[in-house]
């Protein structure tokens, strides 16, 4: 049973993913690094691209939530938790990445929020291995949306660069812990669905 503990948890969770600068235990990777100087056309692609990976952590924080919300293990639910506040770290590097190059994060970061929550309780609502099995596949898309952007983002964007590496290794390892604690290959078609909606959401994000 959803207790009203847990609701008034994930809706401050969604205040403050939403609402507040995250914070960041780890230093920003790249932070040494000295300011590249990029061309109007180089700045606004690694600004979109840093944009579109900020609103992946959005989601990814919802998804964790929504997860945790309804996970029925205890450990799970703790592992799940434990997963969120590694990810708000991602939410501060790329929040403040945005800023460095002065763009502005995504306008619709609240319907993402709102419908990645959505779908994490759901998940969560079918049983614990279908739920991790479902974030061990969302963590991999994300993985191969990161290799994709390091291969989109201008090769002397080094700070940016750093991040996203960075970024990828941390999603990388939260598949595997998805997997280790019991989770499932999700069906084809379900993987196909999810490839479809995150295509959707890069692409609005990319402008919006």
């Amino acid at each position: 049973m959803l207790s009203i503990e847990k609701f008034i948890i994930g809706f401050d969770s969604a205040l403050r993913t939403l609402l507040t600068p995250a914070q960041t235990i780890r230093t920003v990777p790249g932070n040494d690094f000295p300011e590249a100087e990029l061309t109007n056309a180089e700045k606004s692609k690694s600004t979109a691209l840093m944009r579109i990976n900020h609103t992946g952590e959005v989601c990814a924080q919802a998804l964790y939530q929504g997860q945790a919300l309804t996970a029925r293990n205890a450990k799970i639910q703790q592992s799940l938790t434990q997963a969120a506040c590694e990810e708000t770290e991602h939410l501060a590097w790329t929040e403040r990445r945005i800023t460095e190059l002065g763009g502005r994060k995504s306008l619709l970061n609240p319907l993402w929020y709102s419908g990645s929550f959505a779908i994490g309780a759901a998940a969560g609502m079918l049983g614990d291995k279908w739920n991790l099995g479902f974030l061990a596949e969302t963590e991999r898309q994300v993985e191969a949306h990161l290799a994709e952007h390091l291969q989109r983002l201008p090769q002397h964007d080094e700070k940016s660069r750093a991040i996203v590496a960075q970024m990828q290794i941390d999603e990388g390892g939260h598949a595997t812990t998805a997997m280790s604690h019991g989770g499932v290959e999700l069906p084809a078609p379900v993987k196909l669905v999810m490839k479809l909606g995150s295509k959707v959401m890069t692409q609005t994000t990319y402008w919006i």
